[in-house]
């Protein structure tokens, strides 16, 4: 557990798995299987090594300089302190936010699932945004009461979901069809695969919340690495277990129709209604959870970021800022965006800050954090290589939510030309 109120392994671990176990496999499955055909179990694959490579130089920079900021202070470390590194740090921090609003709105789309009404315009956001005000309150009580609930419910939901794939794929090889019996037979799209990966990457790319937790992890140098490495190892299995059953219960095709609950879906063919149940209670279970494992962390980066003077503040009587400016802004992203833009315009930016970090490691911080350059340059292209045929394939289908996307990153860079500019003056002075 923790001493002295430092989150321990096991703890860190929880929140990392937490952050990933949430709204990445419930609410992804649908949209992935939608591009990827019946090769979706392949791109969630594809999106662990893609996030595996990538965590290289996070967990390489962790380990030198443990903080509570760690992605901002890298970026700071490697660009400096000016616009370069405040406009990725918020580019992490809103995709982060983002996120929180996919796991809120995957809350109340589950929880509605067993009444018929997963596709309210009102209900889902308004029991998404209950969602975070209750989570809020948890973190406000304190480390410990987040660390315990994430512990627990980690168990819950890891043991559920591989309870549920298990017992999919034993019936359907035992009295079913077998694995492929929902197969199209299209062949693969790989442009599909490779735009789904970007979705993909979502589910995993929490692990990012743990480099945050160095002020608040007991041996942050050894434990952050160790904590990436293994919630990544138990995303990747789960994940492949629960995609393969998905695909073997209704398909691809079942999958996309469904959508945004194609994890309960897939369960009724097999188990029935209770199967519907379980899904929707171990849902529930896994995005509240991610919730407050997301709060707890995110909230440490805005405020490693108001220290740097890169985000704003509340007038100072007004504390707990760092959470309660984050869960606010999650609350506006869950109230008006719906699952699809918000799993989109969150890929858009993590994907574009994380070449930003893999470059910072490549040129500038490598000799100081002791990597292996070719690391964080294949880390770039892989990044690249799902990227471009992703934006192709959403310019055509979806050109609103790329220029939504477009737009806060032109808001977040132009926010802090102005920010720079200022605080330039006020030093000048």
């Amino acid at each position: 557990m923790s001493t002295n109120g430092k989150l321990s392994l096991a703890g860190s671990v929880s929140l990392g798995a937490g952050v990933m176990i949430g709204a990445g496999i419930f609410a992804l499955v649908g949209q992935v299987a939608d591009l990827a055909g019946d090769w979706f179990p392949v791109a969630f694959l594809a999106g662990a090594i893609v996030a595996g490579v990538s965590s290289y130089a996070y967990i390489r920079y962790s380990s030198v300089n443990p903080s509570s900021g760690g992605i901002a202070m890298l970026l700071k470390d490697a660009y400096g302190p000016g616009v370069v590194a405040g406009s990725f740090s918020l580019f992490m921090y809103v995709s982060m936010v983002i996120a929180e609003s996919l796991l809120a709105r995957t809350f109340g789309t589950y929880l509605l699932r067993p009444f018929g009404l997963q596709g309210s315009a009102v209900l889902v956001p308004v029991l998404g945004v209950l969602a975070i005000a209750a989570a809020t309150i948890v973190n406000l009580i304190g480390n410990r009461l987040v660390e315990g609930s994430a512990l627990t419910t980690a168990i819950l939901k890891i043991v559920g979901i591989a309870v549920l794939a298990i017992a999919g794929l034993v019936a359907a090889v035992g009295h079913g069809d077998g694995l492929f019996a929902q197969a199209s037979g299209d062949p693969v799209d790989v442009l599909g695969v490779l735009a789904a990966t970007t979705l993909c990457v979502l589910a995993y790319k929490g692990f990012t919340t743990i480099t945050n937790q160095g002020d608040d992890l007991r041996n942050p140098e050894r434990n952050i690495g160790r904590s990436i490495v293994i919630s990544l190892a138990v995303c990747t299995v789960l994940y492949l277990l629960i995609t393969v059953s998905v695909n073997a219960s209704i398909g691809a095709s079942g999958a996309a129709d469904a959508r945004d609950y194609a994890l309960a879906q897939a369960a009724e063919p097999i188990f029935g209604a209770w199967g519907v149940g379980i899904t929707v209670a171990v849902a529930v279970i896994a995005t509240l959870s991610g919730l407050l494992a997301s709060l707890f962390s995110v909230s440490r980066l805005y405020a490693m970021l108001q220290e740097m003077h890169q985000a704003p503040s509340l007038p100072r009587r007004i504390t707990h800022q760092p959470l309660l400016i984050t869960a606010g802004l999650a609350i506006i992203v869950t109230a008006f965006l719906d699952l699809s833009q918000i799993a989109s315009i969150g890929a858009l930016l993590y994907l574009t800050m994380d070449i930003a970090v893999q470059g910072g490691v490549l040129f500038a911080l490598h000799r100081k954090i002791n990597a292996r350059r070719w690391v964080p340059g294949l880390s770039i292209l892989l990044d690249l290589l799902i990227l471009i045929p992703f934006t192709v394939l959403k310019v055509q289908s979806d050109l609103l939510t790329v220029l939504v996307a477009a737009a806060i990153a032109t808001a977040i860079v132009v926010a802090q030309v102005i920010a720079v500019h200022r605080r330039s003056t006020t030093d000048a002075r």
